[in-house]
């Protein structure tokens, strides 16, 4: 009696081609239509793990961590520099979901640039910013600007103790001229001081002292005075109750 088999239907082609071409683990250069390239690991066909893109238009690279096809983790973004063929670095730091999220440090010139938190792209958290005329931010920021409690230092050394608010002195703070031996300590709204007072500070010190020193001023009778302003504090109390 004849003995059959029944043949083993085949896989198409296709099925095999797109198997190979699934992009996991280390590959070399790959290239994406616009002329992008990425040199790394690879999950389920998107960069996962550690690699390098360079961006065609602009001559970004990008070196670090990815997640699912997007920068997530420590890495380091360069643009290139004109005029040579070297690259300049841009922002080294902790990434989160192709955003810098986390502590890093931005570039923005030769000679200013900005270490501390960020989230969502922008300057957030804790941070020192160093500026191109000298002055120097530390404090806290919020949406890119400076806002909470800071502190400024100008490049001649006076300085700014205090609030912020949209990157403006709002609130409570202290100005220390120390060029002039003086301290003003008042409240500000927007960038303007409103109310306060000035003491010498330093005088004897300071490189430019003013010409006369802040005389001092007092109460003859502070006990007296105070003593009044409690009486009359208390009378408008018991008109109040009746």
């Amino acid at each position: 009696m004849p003995v059959y088999k029944c043949p083993k239907k085949s896989e198409p082609l296709w099925k095999g081609w797109d198997r190979k071409a699934q992009k996991n683990g280390l590959r070399h250069q790959v290239y994406a239509v616009n002329g992008d390239h990425y040199v790394g690991e690879w999950k389920d066909n998107t960069k996962h793990g550690k690699g390098t893109q360079v961006w065609k238009k602009t001559g970004a690279i990008y070196e670090g961590d990815w997640k699912f096809g997007k920068r997530d983790g420590y890495g380091t973004f360069s643009l290139p520099d004109k005029g040579s063929a070297k690259f300049r670095r841009v922002y080294s730091g902790w990434w989160k979901e192709d955003k810098k999220s986390g502590y890093g440090i931005q570039f923005f010139g030769p000679k200013e640039y900005y270490e501390g938190e960020w989230c969502g792209d922008q300057r957030s958290g804790w941070g020192r910013m160093y500026y191109s005329n000298g002055d120097i931010y530390e404090g806290q920021w919020w949406k890119d600007k400076p806002d909470g409690e800071g502190m400024l230092r100008l490049k001649n050394g006076n300085r700014y103790e205090g609030y912020w608010e949209r990157g403006m002195k709002n609130g409570h703070g202290r100005f220390f001229h120390l060029d002039h031996g003086q301290l003003f300590e008042g409240f500000w709204v927007d960038d303007v001081a409103k109310c306060g007072t000035m003491i010498d500070f330093g005088r004897d010190e300071a490189p430019e002292p003013t010409r006369f020193p802040i005389p001092e001023v007092k109460l003859l009778d502070p006990d007296g005075v105070l003593k009044e302003a409690l009486a009359m504090f208390q009378k408008s109390e018991n008109e109040e109750g009746d």
